[in-house]
């Protein structure tokens, strides 16, 4: 009943008029960008991150997840219509869904995505609300130690759960873990790796290196990328709305979607492309019409987005209760988190609050705002697809560099958006995954401390990091998290790769 209260209390904020404001502005932007090909929430809160700099924390929070379920949705747009998906977790969607396209049902095929979106993010947000206190309660009963451990996980997390390799995915992290030890130690006041610069001595700005790596390196990797040939849009033909039968082959994989994307969205080895795979190859396996799977079955579908949207509201449950961030969207959330000088975890639910449940309440809000704008505005978000590439990147470039600067007006500053922004570019080159080296700049430091504080503790004794159970469970858990993403991606890859050679026979 507790839970009730605060959640009641959080939507009595989040209805106020600046708020919903915050929601609106956050996913009409979100489905603008989801629907833009190559362009993502992340990149467009990281965008924004300057931006919001001197904003009220609750209302930019807010409009930061509605850009994470707005884009979530619209990554479908593209998939669907153009077979170019907006995000990693629509690609099951295209492979279905623009074959719905091309037989003229594309706009039952939107509609089952917004429909099986809304739904599953109603579901999964009602989940996030009941399971945040239960999971506070665990982390307020950490000691150091079991801090450390925790942020042992979180880096297996990012290296295993971003990209294909876990090398690379550990290789990117320790260049953020590097860029953490930038500043001065707050255990003995010298400085570390500043080389006598002043700006330095604070550290790096998160806000500059996310800017940098997600914007910036995006728009040096399509320009030096040369066209592939011409996008062919399909034109949405009838009507957009389901037949009785398009509902009755839709519910249950609207269901059995939010069962699947929300827990893995949830678990730190966790990420919205892998619950999508195998909402695909469940759909499949249990569906009465075998024959239309590869040709454009609803199921394809629905089942598929419902998972998709899920796991965004079970990716907010280890980021808001634990500090850990199980997607790029995630971890640049985690940085406007610290913008605003708060740390998400255990004690954010006790000092904030309000803001906190104020959040989670506004994610509620933004599922009825996205049903609402996405069906009617359909013809409005093709329409999107038509601007030219250079002048968008050209925008974002422009739009990220006045953004840091406005944010620090410092050479140094504007010089080390350059940097890391060709850093991007080459990570994106060879296929190295970006997420990680955000959340070595962030977790690093706050791992260094609970690990001193915890040797501090145990007088120099490194035994105390293995004493506790709770430490040793969280050291199994990233062993498994190393392996869990692998075995996943391949029996949900098999599924879909399947499906795409019996397509092409």
């Amino acid at each position: 009943m507790e839970t009730f209260g605060l959640l009641f209390h959080g939507l009595g904020l989040a209805l106020q008029p600046m708020n919903l404001l915050y929601a609106l502005i956050g996913v009409t932007l979100g489905t603008a960008v989801g629907v833009l090909p190559g362009i993502g929430p992340a990149l467009t809160v990281a965008l924004l991150l300057p931006v919001t700099y001197q904003l009220d924390p609750t209302g930019s929070l807010i409009m930061f997840a509605g850009i994470y379920y707005g884009g979530m949705y619209g990554g479908s747009t593209t998939s669907i219509l153009l077979n170019t998906p907006g995000e990693s977790a629509s690609i099951v969607t295209a492979l279905e869904g623009n074959k719905m396209a091309r037989k003229g049902r594309g706009g039952p095929a939107l509609a089952t995505a917004a429909i099986g979106s809304f739904v599953a993010g109603l579901i999964a947000t009602l989940g996030l609300a009941f399971i945040s206190p239960w999971m506070v309660k665990f982390a307020l009963s950490l000691g150091p130690a079991d801090y450390f451990a925790l942020m042992v996980l979180a880096f297996v997390t990012v290296s295993a759960a971003f990209g294909d390799s876990a090398l690379r995915g550990l290789t990117a992290l320790f260049l953020g873990l590097a860029l953490g030890l930038i500043g001065i130690d707050l255990q003995t006041g010298q400085a570390r790796l500043s080389f006598g610069i002043p700006d330095l001595l604070d550290g790096v700005e998160v806000t500059t290196l996310a800017v940098a790596l997600f914007a910036v390196g995006e728009a040096l990797k399509i320009a030096a990328t040369p066209p592939e040939g011409e996008e062919r849009i399909e034109p949405v033909k009838g009507s957009v709305w389901m037949t009785k039968q398009d509902w009755a082959r839709s519910w249950k994989p609207w269901l059995r979607g939010t069962a699947i994307g929300f827990p893995i969205g949830a678990m730190p080895a966790g990420g919205a492309e892998i619950g999508t795979f195998l909402s695909y190859s469940t759909e499949k396996a249990l569906t009465k019409h075998p024959e239309e799977f590869g040709n454009g079955a609803i199921e394809g579908v629905a089942g598929p987005e419902a998972a998709n949207n899920a796991s965004a509201a079970g990716t907010l449950v280890p980021l808001l209760t634990l500090g850990l961030p199980t997607s790029a969207t995630a971890a640049i959330m985690l940085a406007g988190f610290q913008q605003f000088g708060l740390q998400p975890g255990p004690l954010l639910f006790a000092t904030n609050a309000p803001l906190v449940w104020s959040l989670i309440a506004s994610l509620l809000v933004a599922n009825f705002m996205l049903i609402v704008l996405n069906l009617p505005l359909v013809g409005l978000w093709v329409r999107l697809l038509a601007i030219p590439k250079p002048w968008l990147y050209a925008g974002i470039l422009t739009f990220a560099t006045l953004g840091c600067i406005g944010a620090n007006p410092s050479p140094v500053e504007l010089a080390l958006l350059l940097a890391f922004g060709l850093l991007g570019y080459g990570l994106r080159r060879f296929s190295y995954p970006i997420a990680p080296v955000v959340v070595g700049l962030i977790l690093g430091p706050l791992a260094e401390q609970q690990l001193r504080r915890a040797l501090a503790i145990s007088q120099g004794d490194p035994s105390v990091l293995v004493h506790s159970p709770a430490a040793i469970i969280l050291y199994t858990i990233a062993a498994i998290a190393l392996l869990l993403p692998l075995i996943l991606r391949l029996r949900g890859k098999g599924a879909v790769l399947k499906a795409m050679q019996a397509d092409e026979d």
